[in-house]
């Protein structure tokens, strides 16, 4: 699976990680449920942040939950175990050379994955594969561009712009997310539906002013400053200020707002 994961795999981004997914677990898998004996290929889980959710939320459906990092998977496994999950069998893999037959599962479930890929419509169409006929593929992806706040802050329009080149450069796409849907259609899906997913934060919103503009939006911002100083994109000190201006967000008379984009389509 070639992938540019520009953040790194340390423990303080598993936390981040971790803190994403539980202040997004209604806004993004709500409206996600499996059937009683479906099959759903997890293509890409991480440390397990969604998996958690994923297997909770539909106990009596059985996930098989890939990922290429044996230490994300570790973790993942972890995760799972103290949350008492039985219904998730975690298994090294690599989207483009996938150990499955074609047409093993009923569904399949990827986010957060196809922005690290340098190919994401030829991964689709190895997940395609996967999947038998009448079954669907949900694919969530962010898109950094969608990122606007108050107060206004030129600082902090370039720390973002840093983190969607640092992304570009190692062959992935912060801004996929407005494209699911061509991917998915020229991928061979059909009955594709994008949905956007909002976030707005304000200051009566202090769950989501900690859980997502601080742990995660400006956390994920400010752990690519190493490498966006020695690519000689920013000054120290500018980096710092943006990365500060971002946090200026979270003030009681701040505004964030992201937009996350999910999408659900079919196999015919």
């Amino acid at each position: 699976m070639t992938r540019a994961y520009v953040h790194g795999y340390d423990p303080v981004e598993q936390q981040r990680l971790q803190d994403q997914a539980s202040t997004l677990v209604d806004l993004l898998h709500g409206d996600t449920r499996y059937a009683a004996g479906a099959t759903v290929l997890e293509a890409g889980c991480g440390v397990g942040a969604q998996t958690v959710t994923l297997a909770a939320r539909s106990p009596e459906a059985h996930f098989t939950s890939i990922d290429i990092s044996e230490i994300s998977l570790a973790a993942a496994r972890e995760k799972a175990e103290l949350a008492g999950l039985s219904n998730v069998a975690f298994q090294q893999g690599d989207i483009f050379d996938l150990p499955f037959a074609e047409e093993s599962f009923d569904h399949v479930f990827v986010c957060f994955v196809l922005e690290h890929l340098r190919d994401p419509a030829g991964a689709l169409v190895a997940l395609r594969r996967m999947l038998k006929p009448g079954g669907t593929i949900t694919v969530i992806e962010g898109d950094h561009g969608s990122t606007y706040f108050h107060p206004c802050s030129a600082y902090a329009d370039r720390a973002v712009a840093i983190l969607v080149e640092l992304q570009a450069r190692g062959g992935g796409d912060a801004l996929i997310g407005r494209r699911l849907y061509p991917l998915l259609v020229q991928s061979g899906f059909a009955d594709t539906r994008v949905s956007p997913r909002v976030v707005y934060v304000d200051g009566s919103r202090p769950s989501l002013i900690d859980g997502f503009t601080l742990k995660t939006f400006t956390a994920m911002v400010a752990g690519v400053r190493s490498p966006a100083l020695a690519a000689g994109l920013a000054t120290p000190e500018e980096f710092d200020r943006g990365v500060a201006d971002l946090a200026r967000t979270a003030a009681p008379d701040g505004v964030f707002c992201y937009t996350f984009f999910k999408a659900v389509a079919g196999k015919r």
